[in-house]
C-alpha cells in the first residue's frame, strides 16, 4: 500500500518484468494498445447516487464477444481523455494479447471520481437503502452497469488489484455481483491494525506510513486529474537520523503540517478500537462466491498478513469454494514488476515471476473467464525458500506439517529440547531508546525492502540484542506454516517492545560471499503493554515476569544441512517502528521525559522456558 514508486509504475501501465531495452518495449506495447484496442471514459452513477470515473478498453475486433477485467484503485487510471492510452493493458503482455475488455477505475473520492474518500471504508454486514454504501457496493453497481452498457462483454467478469487494489479486489467478495466470476486480491489489505500497513501488534510503523501520508492527502476541491500532492523535504537520505531527530511522535503532526487527516486518524487511534474493527475485512468474507486467487510475498514488506488472512477466512467460511493462496519470494508487487530471482543479497535461482505470471496467474483468468484450458491451480502453491523451489500443498499450513519448539537455551544456545535449568534463569539486555536497534546496517531514508532478506549480523554485535543459534544441522529442516514466539519477559520499565526474529545462519563457507551471512527469514515485534489485549493496554509492573505469546505470518522455509536456525529478540526495531519510551503512556501523546532505559530480561529456565513455536513439515512435499 505504501510504496508510492510502485503506484507511479502501476500509473504508467508497466506490468511486466524490465526488458532489454525498455524504451522501445514500451513504445511498442503502446502501439499495440492503439492498434488493438479502443479507449472509453464514462462516469458510472452509483446507487447515492455519485459518479465514479471508469476507463473502458475494448477489443476493436468486434465479431466476438469478450470478459471483462476490472481494476480499482485509488492511485489513479491515468492518462485522462479518450485519445490517451495507458502504455499496457493487464496484469502481463499475455492478457492484451488474449483480449480482455480491461475496465481501470477512480475509487470513490480519488481523482476524476465523486465522493468522498475513506481509508478502507467500513464493510457494511447488510446495506439496504441507496444511501448504505461501501467498497462491495460500489464494485456490485460498477459491475452491473458493465455488464448492460458495455458492448460485446461475455457477461463474466475478473478483478484483480495489488496492494490498495488488492483491498477494492478484496472487498469485492462481499456481496459479489452474479457477473463477478474469478477475483485476485494481490497483497491486500485486510486488518491495517493487525499486521498490516499500519500496526503489527501494537506496535507502529513509522517510517513506512510517515512517508507515505507525507505525499497522500485529502482532496479540497472537486474532481480533478491532478491530486494535491506534497513532496516532503527530508534533509538527509538517513531516516534513523531523521526520526531520531524528530522526537517523540508528537512531533510528526506538525511536520505534516497539522494538516493529514490519514496521518492523524492512523496515530490517535493507537489501541484496537471500534475505528480498526470497522475496517477489519475479515469478518465479512463469508459466502464468497467467485473463484479466488489471492497473492502475497514472503518478503512484503507492506502487506504480508493480508493475502493470508484472506485465504484463511474464505477457506473457514466456504471450504469447498475454488479459493488458492500463492505466495512466491517477493517484495511487495514483486511479482507484476520484478523477475522474482532475488532480493538484496539472496538470490532465489528462478524468475519466479515471471513463472506466476505465465503458469499461474494467466491460467487462473483465462480460464474462469473465457473457459479456456484448466490451470490445476492447488489449495496452495508456495515457493520454499531455502531450497528454492515451487511446492504445491492441498491444504495452508500443511497437513504434514508437525508442531515443535525451538527453546532458549543458556550460552546463546538455541534447541527442540527444553531446558533442564531451573529457578529464575534468564538474559538480559539494556534497551536505550535514544540509541534503538536500526532495521538495517546500511543507510536508508524509509523502509527498504530488502530488509526482509538483510543480514542481521550487525544486530548479534549489539549489546542490546539476545541472539540463540541451533548447533549445525545435520540434517533439512522445512517449517511451513505461522511462527508463535512463546516468551518469559520482565522489563525494569513499564511497557517495553520485543521483537523476535528468526534467522538462517549460512555456513563460513558459503560461495557467493555469503559465508555467514545471517539472514532474516521472519521477524515481528510485539508491544508488551498489549499481552492480554489490543483494545486495553495494561502496564508491567517492574521486574515481574509475565508471558507473552504472539503469532508471526506464515514461512515456507528449508534451513539446510549445515545451516543454523538462529533467533534474535531486541527491544527496537528502528524507524522501522516507532521508539517505546518503555514508561506506560499513550505513544502519540508521550513527552522526551517519558522516554527512559530498561532493563529487558528474557527467561529461559523450565519452569519458564521461553520458545519459538513453528510447524516442521515432516514428511517432505505435497508434489512439485
Amino acid at each position: 500500500m505504501r510504496t508510492q514508486i510502485f503506484w507511479l509504475f502501476l500509473m504508467a501501465g508497466a506490468a511486466a518484468a524490465q526488458p532489454a531495452s525498455p524504451n522501445e518495449e514500451a513504445r511498442k506495447s503502446l502501439e499495440y494498445v492503439k492498434a488493438h484496442y479502443t479507449k472509453y471514459e464514462f462516469r458510472i452513477p452509483m446507487r447515492d447516487g455519485k459518479r465514479l470515473f471508469t476507463a473502458v478498453y475494448t477489443p476493436k475486433e468486434d465479431s466476438q464477444s469478450y470478459p471483462i477485467l476490472m481494476t480499482r484503485t485509488p492511485y489513479s487510471v491515468a492518462p485522462y481523455g479518450v485519445d490517451q492510452y495507458r502504455g499496457s493493458l493487464g496484469p502481463s503482455p499475455k492478457f492484451q494479447q488474449e483480449s480482455f475488455i480491461f475496465i481501470y477505475q477512480d475509487v470513490r473520492g480519488r481523482y476524476m471520481s465523486e465522493g468522498e474518500f475513506a481509508e478502507t471504508r467500513p464493510e457494511l454486514d447488510a446495506p439496504g437503502g441507496p444511501s448504505d454504501i461501501d467498497e462491495s457496493t460500489d464494485t456490485y453497481d460498477t459491475v452491473d452497469w458493465l455488464v448492460k452498457h458495455v458492448p460485446n462483454n461475455n457477461g463474466r467478469v475478473g478483478l484483480v488489484g495489488i496492494s490498495y487494489a488488492g483491498f477494492y479486489a478484496a472487498a469485492g467478495l462481499i456481496h459479489a455481483h452474479p457477473a463477478l466470476k474469478a477475483v485476485s486480491p494481490q497483497a491486500p489489505i485486510a486488518d491495517l491494525y493487525k499486521g498490516d500497513d499500519a500496526y503489527h501488534n501494537g506496535a507502529f510503523y513509522l517510517a513506512a506510513n510517515f512517508g507515505f501520508y507525507s505525499g497522500f492527502v485529502r482532496r479540497k476541491g472537486p474532481p480533478s486529474a491532478r491530486e494535491p500532492r506534497e513532496l516532503f523535504d527530508f534533509d538527509t537520505p538517513d531516516g534513523y537520523e531523521f526520526y531520531l531527530r524528530m522526537g517523540p511522535l508528537a512531533n510528526a503532526g506538525a511536520l505534516l503540517h497539522n494538516e493529514n487527516v490519514y496521518w492523524t486518524d492512523m496515530v490517535r487511534h493507537s489501541t484496537y478500537d471500534e475505528f480498526w474493527k470497522s475496517r477489519n475485512l475479515i469478518p465479512h468474507l463469508r459466502g464468497v462466491t467467485p473463484a479466488v486467487l489471492t497473492v502475497g510475498g514472503w518478503f512484503d514488506a507492506e502487506d504480508l498478513a493480508g493475502p493470508q488472512k484472506v485465504f484463511a477466512a474464505i477457506e473457514a467460511s466456504h471450504p469447498s469454494a475454488p479459493n488458492s493462496l500463492v505466495i512466491g519470494p517477493w517484495f511487495h508487487g514483486g511479482w507484476a514488476r520484478s523477475d522474482g530471482d532475488r532480493l538484496g543479497d539472496v538470490r532465489f535461482n528462478s524468475k519466479t515471476s515471471v513463472y506466476f505470471r505465465d503458469h499461474i496467474e494467466f491460467p487462473f483468468f483465462l480460464f474462469h473467464l473465457k473457459a479456456k484450458g484448466d490451470p490445476k491451480i492447488p489449495k496452495a502453491w508456495m515457493f520454499e525458500t531455502g531450497t528454492n523451489q515451487w511446492r504445491r500443498f492441498d491444504a495452508w499450513p500443511p497437513k504434514t506439517a508437525a508442531p515443535r519448539a525451538l527453546y532458549l537455551r543458556a550460552e546463546g544456545k538455541l534447541s527442540f529440547d527444553p531446558p533442564a535449568e531451573t529457578g529464575s534463569a534468564y538474559d538480559e539486555y539494556v534497551s536505550d531508546p535514544a540509541k534503538p536497534v536500526p532495521i538495517m546496517a546500511k543507510i536508508a531514508l524509509d523502509m527498504p525492502r530488502e530488509y526482509m532478506t538483510s543480514d542481521q549480523r550487525f544486530a548479534a554485535r549489539r549489546t542490546d540484542v539476545l541472539a540463540y543459534q541451533t548447533d549445525p544441522l545435520e540434517q533439512d529442516i522445512t517449517i511451513a506454516g505461522p511462527i508463535a514466539p512463546a516468551l518469559w519477559v520482565s522489563t525494569s520499565g513499564t511497557d517495553s517492545d520485543f521483537i523476535v526474529k528468526l534467522i538462517d545462519v549460512y555456513p563460513g563457507e558459503y560461495p557467493d560471499k555469503l559465508g555467514g551471512y545471517q539472514q532474516l527469514v521472519r521477524g515481528e515485534p510485539f508491544r508488551g503493554k498489549f499481552r492480554n489485549s489490543f483494545e486495553k493496554p495494561q502496564a508491567f509492573q517492574p521486574n515481574q515476569p509475565v508471558g507473552i505469546e504472539y503469532t508471526m505470518p506464515a514461512i515456507c522455509h528449508t534451513f539446510r544441512r549445515g545451516h543454523r536456525i538462529m533467533v534474535q529478540i531486541q527491544s527496537s526495531w528502528f524507524p522501522l517502528i516507532d521508539r517505546n519510551p518503555q514508561t506506560f503512556v499513550n505513544i502519540p501523546d508521550a513527552k522526551p521525559a517519558d522516554f527512559q532505559k530498561a532493563v529487558e530480561r528474557v527467561y529461559r529456565s523450565r519452569q519458564r522456558s521461553s520458545s519459538i513455536k513453528v510447524l516442521v513439515n515432516e514428511s517432505g512435499v505435497a508434489g512439485k
